[in-house]
């Protein structure tokens, strides 16, 4: 399930999605690129987020942007 796109440049863009593997939920942030086509394709740049982590990645998250 996509969440939602931050773009990073006209080609590129974050991707924040929820997958399922195994039967168990991830958050998944990844990077996709506009292909020859024009639609959006994953890059194996990114991260996948155990469901018990996001929190603290939360945290990390708004420690980064206090500190900007």
């Amino acid at each position: 399930m996509v969440i939602g796109d931050i773009e990073r440049n006209p080609t590129e863009v974050v991707r924040v999605s929820v997958s399922e593997y195994k039967g168990r939920k991830y958050v998944d942030l990844r990077i996709y690129f506009k292909n020859t086509e024009g639609e959006w394709a994953p890059t194996k740049k990114g991260v996948t987020v155990q469901p018990e982590k996001v929190e603290e990645m939360l945290a990390l998250l708004k420690q980064a942007q206090a500190a900007l």
